[in-house]
């Protein structure tokens, strides 16, 4: 028997996980490429969890009040190279929330009683006006090329605070536009990358050990242990070895904890209430919630939770009152895990991110149209937590909805503050690639002092 031999019968690599599998194996120094390292400067914010809405969310019905768009409903206004279009009021009615007094709609009822804690931006600009691109935007900064997720970057310049999980997790039922392309680590060593996981009675694949006990499961490693030890004496100068045997530690620590986190049966009533989850259920974003606010407490750097798919999303063509189940299924465990995330002390050192990749139009071509088109010109997101600036909103768009009118915050200058609110200076943070030394806001960005505390 051989160390090829006893892989092949004893894993199979059916405990390799995609962020822990490829390049682990490529590191050129043996050392971890996911040890916990420091920022460029401290901060408060120690992990992040980004919330996306794939479609694009209407930001004139939910996070930018404009009583002018209500009040001239059915006006003809320019619409660039759509020629001319037809106001379109608001569906749902805004209200002044909290102490702070924003202005948020009936749509989001229960973010709406967290308006206290949320940093509103109403300035956001995106590069382009389709769902492919404009998602990768948001989520790497490029809408032309492949590049590293947010994530991915996250993780590259952090590592993770627990080896035996994966720094960067992605909680999606479904493939969004571009598909794993936005939590792909491209460029950077491959154990940055994005680990899907999808609600279900396995949300990780080959999470339960194959052996029949523990010890019998104990023994087998042991087996492999004394194979990959004798294979690596004889390639001494080998570092990305060391590295690929890492990553089998590293599942095999996967399966000691991750079960684990997906086990609700000990929370109790009230917290599976708080969020709207049945007990026992696995559907819907409630579920989604309740597991990242657990990965955050078990140390995982990066948790994406992302709402839908490709199709029955915020894509609002035809009518706006798809909006309506869409919004049910993330506002109440969105404003819960904020909540949870207070009380226990966590939000002081978790930036939350609530945003989608591009708004909708104020206006329609077609009077008779119940629904909006895509709008990346002006639209709506907003962050809170680690050391963001609670019960305000940064920039104006015009009174319409239509462009930027003050303060814009384009995706660069997005990342940049984000990547600020992690400790790290974002012109700072790059990996050299293809003779050139890459970032996550390209050549461009800079932080929004207004987001900051």
């Amino acid at each position: 028997m051989n160390r090829r031999t006893a892989l092949r019968s004893l894993f199979g690599a059916s405990t390799l996980l995609p962020a822990v599998l490829s390049d682990l194996s490529a590191a050129t120094d043996g050392a971890n490429p996911l040890a916990s390292r420091a920022p460029h400067f401290p901060s408060k914010a120690k992990r992040v969890i980004f919330l996306y809405l794939t479609g694009g969310m209407s930001h004139v019905d939910s996070f930018d009040y404009k009583p002018r768009l209500a009040a001239d409903h059915g006006k003809t206004v320019s619409a660039g190279r759509n020629g001319k279009g037809h106001l379109f009021a608001p569906k749902w009615e805004f209200k002044p929330r909290g102490q702070s007094g924003l202005m948020i709609s009936e749509l989001f009822p229960n973010i709406a009683s967290c308006a206290d804690d949320l940093c509103l931006i109403r300035s956001m600009r995106n590069d382009h006006n389709d769902h492919f691109e404009a998602t990768l935007g948001i989520h790497t900064g490029s809408v032309t090329f492949a590049r590293p997720s947010f994530g991915a970057w996250v993780s590259y310049g952090l590592g993770t605070e627990n080896q035996n999980l994966p720094s960067f997790v992605v909680l999606a039922p479904e493939l969004p536009y571009a598909g794993g392309q936005n939590w792909a680590s491209d460029f950077l060593p491959g154990c940055h990358q994005g680990t899907r996981i999808v609600p279900g009675s396995e949300p990780i694949p080959n999470m339960h050990r194959r052996a029949v006990s523990p010890e019998l499961q104990h023994m087998e490693l042991g087996l492999l242990d004394y194979f990959n030890e004798r294979h690596r004496a004889l390639r001494a100068d080998d570092p990305a070895l060391a590295a690929r045997i890492k990553s089998f530690e590293t599942a095999y620590g996967m399966q000691m904890e991750a079960p684990d986190i997906f086990d609700l049966s000990r929370e109790p009533d009230s917290v599976l209430t708080m969020y709207g989850l049945e007990r026992g259920s696995t559907k819907g974003f409630a579920w989604q919630c309740l597991v990242a606010r657990r990965m955050a407490e078990r140390g995982v750097r990066f948790i994406e939770l992302i709402d839908t798919g490709a199709s029955r999303n915020w894509d609002a063509h035809g009518d706006m009152e798809t909006h309506v189940p869409l919004a049910k299924n993330v506002d109440q465990p969105v404003a819960a895990l904020l909540k949870d995330l207070k009380s226990r002390g966590m939000l002081d050192e978790t930036l939350l991110v609530f945003t989608t990749e591009f708004g909708r139009t104020p206006f329609r071509s077609d009077p008779n149209n119940k629904g909006r088109e895509h709008h990346c010109y002006a639209f709506s997101s907003w962050i809170a937590g680690a050391g963001t600036r609670p019960g305000t909103s940064y920039g104006e768009s015009d009174d319409y909805g239509i462009a930027v009118a003050k303060d814009e915050a384009h995706l660069h200058d997005f990342h940049a503050t984000l990547l600020h609110l992690l400790g790290f200076e974002h012109t700072r943070l790059t990996f050299r690639h293809a003779g050139r030394d890459f970032r996550l806001t390209d050549i461009a960005g800079k932080v929004i002092p207004g987001l900051v505390a």
